[in-house]
């Protein structure tokens, strides 16, 4: 099996309106931007970037308590964004709010 995992902390932006797909599965559309200094190569890099997230099920409804502007944490895996695309979106499968006590998780943990 391939590795596509992704673990990223950073402001939650533009929060869409939760929805939910036409069998009743919620889910919830946002931006989260990331800043930080890494190390590359021996070297302090900063580092900016902003990237579409998409979560479903109890995730989506525990991110959607969330304030835009709230830090969080988040783990999931990169995709499509849709089959004839080559724009990445990252599914959210585990987040943590970082500022208070919302927490949205998968049910096998």
């Amino acid at each position: 099996m391939e590795v596509n995992a992704v673990a990223l902390s950073g402001e939650l932006k533009d929060i869409e309106p939760l929805r939910h797909t036409p069998a009743g599965i919620p889910l919830l559309n946002f931006r989260l931007t990331h800043k930080s200094q890494q190390i590359e190569a021996g070297y302090k890099r900063q580092v900016e970037c902003e990237l579409s997230g998409i979560a479903i099920g109890e995730v989506a409804l525990a991110m959607s308590r969330m304030q835009a502007g709230a830090p969080v944490s988040v783990e999931g895996f990169l995709n499509r964004k849709n089959r004839m695309s080559a724009q990445l979106i990252l599914h959210v499968t585990n987040a943590q709010s970082l500022k208070g006590t919302h927490h949205a998780k998968t049910g096998t943990e």
